[in-house]
């Protein structure tokens, strides 16, 4: 007996997926493949009777084949600074934290999102990492974070970076559909430019990125330029090592024009000292680049804990500031957002008991262009 084959998530497909479905499948015109990605994206619908253009038969053909199921916001938290922090959770109840951070003057709204639940990198420095792995999240469930958000500030969302948890380059063809549906003008319509993709630092991710048509913009998570040092703090990236992600880094530069972001959060003790500075401005001389110094919040490994985790931010970064400037690389300081929700950069540790997973995102924020 031949299986019946399950219902296809609508939002999973890419574009020529669903113009197959429409055209080739139900014997539709082209036009419709339109109208049906209007409803899915720019008017967020959560059913097919809602799309009101299509033929009730056409609607009750998509109903057959096809689930759409929108996610929802579980939590919500806000911070004193406008920063909100949210746990969304999807149709299989697997669920991932999203933040969207209001720009002082009002004049911008970055979302924050997740490429994956959980993390399988293990940075000792990230509250993601210590929960493992779950699942890939699909190019569906990372844009409606995104239109969440924004919905819930009733804005437009003007910057996007896929910072959240997860490794986007472990997930690259649903990021990269992702980052394509938000910057489409059947989708979000923001600019590629306003669009960042963040990395451990995985070679082919980014050897992959640089032969993209569109301009998104990259960012990698350094953290340090001594390859012992960053070996112990991001294992996950032990196969990647320093002097092949410059290599990478440069020929990304070199095809694109475009300038990476190199993440660096100062530890205590860990990569502050003088010998790391030097080796920073080492890594990045004659490359083109930008420094983003970020200050390490304590987070705690378990939420009911008293005890903080053991790195303690660094006092060096007026230090760190001052070599990079002397030495002509262009450096900017990342100020956090959020912490009084445990929203800043590394805090995002979930202590809703909604989901029974601890999936939390550690996240920076680029300089917006």
């Amino acid at each position: 007996m031949e299986a019946i084959p399950s219902p296809i998530d609508i939002k999973a497909l890419t574009h020529a997926e669903l113009e197959r479905l429409l055209v080739d499948d139900l014997g539709q015109a082209k036009f419709r493949v339109k109208q049906v990605e209007q409803w899915l994206w720019q008017k967020g619908v959560g059913s097919f009777d809602e799309m009101t253009n299509l033929s009730k038969d056409l609607r009750a053909q998509l109903a057959a084949a096809c689930t759409l199921q929108l996610p929802t916001i579980v939590t919500r938290q806000c911070s004193a600074d406008g920063t909100r922090k949210y746990l969304v959770r999807f149709a299989d109840g697997i669920a991932v934290e999203t933040v969207g951070i209001p720009s002082s003057d009002g004049s911008r709204l970055t979302v924050c999102f997740s490429t994956q639940a959980g993390c399988a990198m293990g940075c000792t420095f990230c509250a993601t990492g210590w929960g493992g792995f779950t699942r890939n999240l699909n190019a569906g469930e990372m844009v409606e974070q995104v239109r969440l958000v924004g919905s819930d500030f009733e804005r437009r969302v003007t910057n996007v970076v896929a910072m959240g948890q997860g490794e986007p380059f472990a997930n690259y063809d649903a990021s990269i559909e992702a980052l394509r549906r938000i910057n489409a003008e059947l989708g979000l319509g923001i600019g590629a430019r306003h669009i960042t993709l963040s990395s451990c630092g995985i070679i082919g991710g980014i050897e992959w990125l640089a032969r993209e048509p569109e301009q998104f913009t990259l960012a990698i998570s350094l953290h340090s330029a001594i390859q012992e040092t960053r070996d112990t703090i991001m294992p996950g990236v032990k196969a990647h090592p320093l002097p092949r992600l410059r290599q990478a880094l440069n020929e990304y530069g070199q095809l694109t024009g475009r300038r990476p972001s190199l993440e660096y959060a100062l530890m205590a003790g860990v990569n502050d000292s003088d010998e790391h500075l030097r080796s920073l401005v080492d890594f990045c001389s004659g490359m083109l680049c930008h420094v983003n110094l970020i200050p390490l919040n304590p987070i705690k490994r378990d939420p009911q804990a008293d005890q903080s985790y053991l790195m303690e931010p660094s006092a060096r970064m007026p230090e760190f500031l001052r070599g990079l400037e002397q030495a002509g690389v262009q450096v900017s300081l990342r100020n956090s957002r959020g912490s009084d929700i445990d929203g800043a950069c590394g805090q995002l540790i979930q202590n809703s008991r909604a989901s029974m997973r601890q999936i939390v995102p550690f996240f920076v924020i680029p300089t917006p262009l």
